[in-house]
């Protein structure tokens, strides 16, 4: 190659970019960067709301299906023929009382609650309850016997009923106790072999201002457990800031609800004296409740400014709240039938 040739420029070769394109170019890449973080910021928003919206779904509805499945077995207590059990003189006085003989005479009393407030007792307390919130106490006795078919065996001190099956065996027909202090001698049919055991409940729910865990702002759908010689507070649901209940009362004996009230212990309104709450509290067959769950987070962006039927009162008026603030809520509404006390009523 002649070497003048080679020494010449390539002037069609690009040998740099000069500071306008380069600023051109970097501007470019910032707008395609930016539009790429806002889609990524949106996207994360929205699942972070997804998430939220969906926890407080579950939330619920495992509150709900708590208190529905509990409130179907109130008044279960295995073969106990209760169609001629007697009365107790009186309600509880003492809902957490740990008195075996107030557990054997409470029997016929289901369930039991307070209309936003009333609760007291000397042996148990409702932490940090929320005002305007109503308590529900359910008794029953564990579905399966202790010890049989995967169920959990016989533990000291813990309370147990036993039903006898020998008809010889009229008096008392049951034994009801702790473990340990009781005893526990009622026989199945032959007389002979010890009749089974089943662990007897009484569960206190309640809405608490706090989890139980460091959070004094976080309202938790709580419920107190019969320990035996004591009660145990556990935190179920998170999120969970109203409760409201209606209950349903058969006051013909047919096994259907005739009226609904926010609190037995006062219907007939002004006029319900001496043994009238026991009966009301007795014929509960129904119970509806009202529960409003919230997310655990507050929403960025966001105003709640619905409003929430909860039932209605006392009084019949109607009970609406309008929370407000940046929670997203949903209400949760269930009627569950009391299938032991209704069922009882049935007429083939």
């Amino acid at each position: 190659m002649n070497a003048s040739l080679a020494r010449m420029p390539l002037r069609g070769r690009q040998t740099g970019l000069s500071l306008v394109e380069l600023m051109v170019s970097i501007t470019l890449g910032l707008m395609i960067l930016s539009g790429v973080l806002v889609v990524f910021a949106n996207s994360s928003a929205s699942r972070a709301e997804v998430e939220r919206t969906s926890r407080q779904i579950e939330n619920g509805r495992y509150a709900s299906d708590v208190l529905s499945d509990d409130l179907r077995l109130a008044g279960f207590y295995g073969e106990l023929d209760l169609s001629t059990f007697p009365a107790p003189g009186a309600l509880p006085a003492d809902p957490c009382s740990l008195s075996a003989a107030d557990w054997g005479t409470w029997i016929p009393v289901h369930v039991q609650g307070y209309d936003n407030a009333g609760f007291t007792s000397a042996n148990c307390a409702l932490t940090n309850l929320k005002s305007n919130t109503d308590v529900l106490v359910v008794r029953r006795a564990r579905t399966c016997s202790a010890g049989v078919a995967g169920c959990d065996a016989v533990v000291a001190n813990q309370p147990y009923i036993q039903v006898a099956l020998c008809a010889t065996q009229v008096t008392p027909t049951y034994q009801l106790g702790l473990e340990g202090t009781a005893t526990f001698d009622r026989t199945k049919k032959d007389c002979t072999t010890a009749a089974d055991k089943r662990q007897y409940y009484v569960h206190i729910y309640y809405i608490s201002t706090d989890n139980g865990a460091g959070d004094t702002n976080m309202p938790t759908l709580n419920r107190l457990e019969l320990n035996g010689t004591s009660w145990t507070r556990v935190p179920l649901v998170e999120g969970i800031e109203e409760f409201q209940l209606q209950y349903g009362l058969d006051t013909d004996g047919d096994g259907n609800p005739d009226v609904y009230v926010a609190d037995p212990n006062n219907y007939p309104v002004g006029a319900c004296t001496g043994a009238c709450p026991l009966t009301n509290w007795m014929n509960v067959i129904t119970v509806q409740f009202n529960v409003l769950a919230r997310n655990l987070e507050a929403s960025p962006n966001y105003a709640d400014t619905k409003t929430y039927h909860l039932g209605v009162d006392v009084n019949g008026a109607s009970i609406d709240i309008t929370p407000g603030g940046t929670y997203r809520r949903h209400l949760y509404t269930s009627l569950v039938r009391v299938v032991n006390a209704a069922g009882r009523r049935d007429t083939p």
